[in-house]
């Protein structure tokens, strides 16, 4: 994959209706499950796939990036049922739910999407592997009183910015104190105007940053005063 390949584009996008996005709710397109083997919290996993999804046919780059850069996930309890929870926002098929889920075996995911293909891959994934930490979860599934301990996510930035904006205002103010958000965002489809523009409109106690800068991608760092 090419530096300025956009991150979103699927594999296998030209044999997608035109209006079938990864973000449609229900895909118009057939399935055509198939197995896919990544590399995993330091382990080969094998995971279902489908056509209809965010990057169908492999890790994408972004993700990549994403997971290589991030610190490790917070070990202590949290949340109000004693274990700390976590979000995949915008899953897909789920790499970064399931790599969450497979270093904090304790912690409760949530891997959250409004493609209802992806979240049954998720599930499906979930279970293949014995990870009965995750939950997928449709956003108005989620209750509002969950706060994250960690959000790590692959945006979709091809959902437009009033759409974008809107649910990264909603979902980063539920940082607990003293956690992260971790953003991955292509350079050349506005990552360093998103930073400026969460910079202006997040509340005083939430920071934002530049982690890290790979492979055409920006790693964006929103935190929450402790």
């Amino acid at each position: 994959m090419s530096d300025d390949q956009p991150a979103d584009q699927p594999a296998d996008a030209s044999r997608e209706p035109a209006a079938d996005h990864y973000f449609t709710a229900r895909p118009a397109s057939a399935a055509e499950r198939r197995e896919l083997t990544v590399r995993l919290a330091g382990r080969e996993v094998t995971v279902e796939v489908a056509s209809g999804i965010f990057s169908p046919g492999r890790l994408d780059l972004g993700t990549q990036v994403l997971l290589r850069s991030v610190p490790d996930l917070p070990s202590a309890a949290s949340g109000p049922d004693g274990a700390a929870h976590l979000l995949d926002l915008g899953c897909g098929w789920g790499p970064v739910a399931l790599t969450m889920a497979l270093e904090s075996p304790e912690a409760t995911v949530w891997a959250v999407d409004v493609n209802e293909r992806a979240l049954d891959l998720v599930r499906r994934n979930a279970e293949r592997l014995g990870l009965g930490n995750v939950r997928a979860a449709r956003p108005e599934d989620v209750p509002d009183d969950v706060r994250f301990a960690a959000i790590w996510s692959n945006p979709p930035i091809r959902v437009g910015k009033d759409v974008l904006h809107d649910m990264l205002l909603h979902w980063l103010p539920r940082l607990e104190p003293g956690a992260d958000a971790h953003l991955v965002v292509q350079r050349n489809l506005g990552a360093d105007s998103l930073m400026a523009w969460l910079d202006e409109h997040l509340g005083g106690d939430l920071s934002v940053g530049r982690l890290a800068s790979a492979k055409g991608f920006r790693v964006l760092e929103v935190s929450r005063a402790g």
